[in-house]
Parts: C-alpha cells; sequence; structure tokens
C-alpha cells in the first residue's frame, strides 16, 4: 500500500471519503471537514494546516486515511496540552509544529482512522500511526496527538508506543426511555422537580421552542444560528470564534441532513438556539446562543429540548459537549474520553508519561466520585 498526503480534502472524491467513513462519526465526513476548509476555518492562518494521510491500494483505490492537521498552537483541541507545550519550552524543546489528528473544534469521540469495509482496521491504524510517529523524525515535528479517538485504536496505537491520556465528558444515555416523562421519573425526585420547574418557568416567561430536524430546517435559520453562535463566543472572555458565516452557509446547502436546530422564541423573535448535529443512535450538541438572558433558558434549550429530540430520533446517546458540571445534576453522568500520544523528546516522553499516570488516577477517582452523586435514582433512592 502506499500513502499520500493531502493538502486539501477536495483532491479526493467525497463519496471515495465517505465510504470509509460509513456509518461512524459525521464530523470525519467529507462534507464536514471539506467546509472547514472552504471556508477557511482551518488553513492558512488559522493554525490548522490540513495535511490529510491517505491510504491507497494497488489498485490506486482508497483503502483508508486519517484527518491529519499541522498544528501551530493548542486552539481548539479540547485536549488540553498547553502545560506540556510550556514544559517544553522551559528545556529548550520546539514543541510547535506539532500533528495533531482529530476533527477540529470537535470535542466527540469517534473513529480517527478510516478503512475501507474490505480491510482490516486495525492493520490501517498500525499503517498509519507508525507513518505518523515516523513524521516526528523525518518531517520536524515534535509529536503526534490523536484525540477523542475510540478503544480499539487506543490498544494498537499502545502498541506503537503511544501514550494514553484518560479524560472525561457529561453524556446523557438512554437504557430504554420511550417517554420525556420516563427520564423524569428516573431522576432522583429533588431533581426531577428541578426540572419540571425550570420548564414551567420558561413557559411562564412566554418562550415557545421549536425543534427543526435535516431538511426540514428553514434556510433561512442558518443565519441567525450563526449569529447566535457568535453571541456566546463574544459573552466570554475565554471565547475564541473558530466558525465563520461562509462555514454555515456551506453546511445549509452540503450537511443539512446531519442537522438538528432547537429555536427559542418570545413573540415570534427569535431568542436563542441550539445547533445539533445527529447521525445514526448518536445525538451531538455542539452550538447555542442567546439574543438575551432568560432565567433557565440554556437548560431548556441545550438540554431537555435535546433529550426530547434524543427520544424522537431512537438515539441511545446524547453528548452535549465539553464543560458543565451542571449537567451532571440533570442525569448526565461523568464518561471517560481518551486521546493517544506520541512524543519524539525522550526527555518530555518521559516526562508526560509520569504525569499521566497521576492523571489517570485522578481522572478515575473523580468519576467515580460523580458517578456516586448521579442525578439518576439507583435501587430504592427517591
Amino acid at each position: 500500500m502506499k500513502i499520500t498526503t493531502l493538502n486539501d480534502l477536495h483532491e479526493v472524491a467525497p463519496d471515495a471519503w465517505n465510504a470509509l467513513v460509513g456509518e461512524a462519526s459525521p464530523f470525519l465526513e467529507w462534507a464536514w471537514l471539506a467546509s472547514l476548509e472552504e471556508a477557511g476555518c482551518v488553513g492558512r492562518g488559522s493554525g490548522w494546516r490540513p495535511q490529510h494521510l491517505a491510504l491507497w491500494d494497488d489498485y490506486g483505490r482508497l483503502a483508508g486515511a486519517c484527518p491529519l492537521y499541522v498544528k501551530e498552537h493548542s486552539q481548539g483541541e479540547f485536549v488540553f496540552d498547553h502545560g506540556w507545550a510550556q514544559a517544553a519550552a522551559r528545556a529548550g524543546i520546539r514543541y510547535y509544529p506539532k500533528l495533531v489528528v482529530a476533527s477540529p473544534f470537535t470535542p466527540a469521540t469517534g473513529v480517527r482512522f478510516l478503512a475501507r469495509s474490505d480491510i482490516d482496521r486495525a492493520r490501517v491504524v498500525r499503517v498509519l500511526g507508525t507513518a505518523l510517529r515516523d513524521l516526528c523524525a523525518d518531517g520536524g515535528y515534535s509529536s503526534v496527538h490523536v484525540n477523542f479517538c475510540v478503544p480499539e485504536e487506543a490498544a494498537v496505537l499502545a502498541d506503537l508506543g503511544y501514550l494514553r491520556r484518560t479524560g472525561y465528558q457529561f453524556q446523557w444515555s438512554n437504557p430504554g426511555w420511550r417517554t420525556f416523562d420516563d427520564y423524569l421519573a428516573a431522576l432522583r425526585s429533588k431533581r426531577r422537580n428541578q426540572v419540571r420547574r425550570e420548564q414551567r418557568e420558561l413557559v411562564a416567561s412566554d418562550v415557545v421552542l421549536s425543534t427543526y430536524v435535516g431538511e426540514a430546517i428553514p434556510d433561512e435559520l442558518f443565519a441567525p444560528m450563526f449569529d447566535l453562535y457568535r453571541s456566546t463566543v463574544e459573552k466570554f472572555a475565554w471565547g475564541h470564534q473558530y466558525l465563520n458565516a461562509r462555514l454555515f452557509g456551506l453546511l445549509r446547502r452540503r450537511w443539512k441532513h446531519r442537522l438538528a436546530f432547537v429555536i427559542a422564541r418570545r413573540r415570534g423573535r427569535i431568542l436563542a438556539g441550539a445547533f445539533n448535529v445527529w447521525k445514526g443512535a448518536l445525538l451531538y450538541g455542539r452550538y447555542w446562543g442567546a439574543f438575551e438572558d432568560v432565567r433557565h433558558l440554556h437548560f431548556n434549550v441545550c438540554y431537555y429540548a435535546a433529550i426530547e429530540l434524543a427520544l424522537a430520533l431512537g438515539a441511545r446517546r446524547f453528548e452535549p459537549g465539553a464543560g458543565g458540571e451542571f449537567k451532571h445534576l440533570r442525569g448526565f453522568d461523568a464518561c471517560p474520553t481518551t486521546s493517544m500520544h506520541f512524543l519524539g523528546d525522550a526527555r518530555l516522553a518521559d516526562a508526560v508519561r509520569r504525569y499521566l499516570v497521576e492523571e489517570r488516577r485522578a481522572v478515575g477517582r473523580e468519576i467515580d466520585w460523580l458517578d456516586s452523586r448521579t442525578a439518576l435514582r439507583r435501587g430504592d433512592q427517591a
């Protein structure tokens, strides 16, 4: 097999790339990744330079691939390695540029190495994982970071000398509920009453929620949805605008079938909205914003409406993204995430290896502590 690099995803046919993706993460699909490039969200001046790896068989057919970016900073990854970069600087080790295998700006677990259905995936992960490791020696990169990968990939990469990092996110899982009332009944009484109160108060504020899925999303909602996304970025000092209006326009034309919008209106005027992504049995919460602060608006738009949507779509899990321990109070439990890291400098690799041992222990203890305080009823708990 032969490995080449793609500096632009338009170098490969969408159908050929998507045939590798299959039922895997929507954030690996051609329309999402290529639209990020075409809109300028990644590429020149962004600190994200596409250099995707493509694996070709002896007949010139695409057999495997991974979305790869040369990074000049550590923004937009959600697996934070700023401390590693600072430690490298203190030791006189150049940390940037580095290589990142990920879907940009997307803290969602999914496959990171794509393989054609007639080829052994573990073999593809091994071939591409080895090639990435070799790039650190040959291409002047400090490290490779495979973010939010799946366990099968992590196992192969560990054999290649990559280091495992564990984090966690709050996610909602459906054990078989059919209705929103089923979900409420599974909450402890204090949390159940809290959700009902927050829903009642929003109704009393004269706010109406509407949900639009796939091709039923009106085209005219994409412009205000971008404005809502931008409003959240501008409200917080740590906010960073990774996306632009052109991307929302491209997604309207190419990727509407993957989207689900929740829109909050008051007396017909758009007040807030949430941008969700749906594929198979998974719903992902991505962006939200509000033009006006209304009590409990965020919880209703981003969580309760999304849970109702997940139930309607038959989704087994809803992943609302990184952060937000307030999700835990509403029945979202801590679920581990995995990333794998290869560092070319032996000194830095040894320091990171020792750090990760302690970090994994700490994360494990925190997940156990959160699980013991879940908002969901366990046994005879009310």
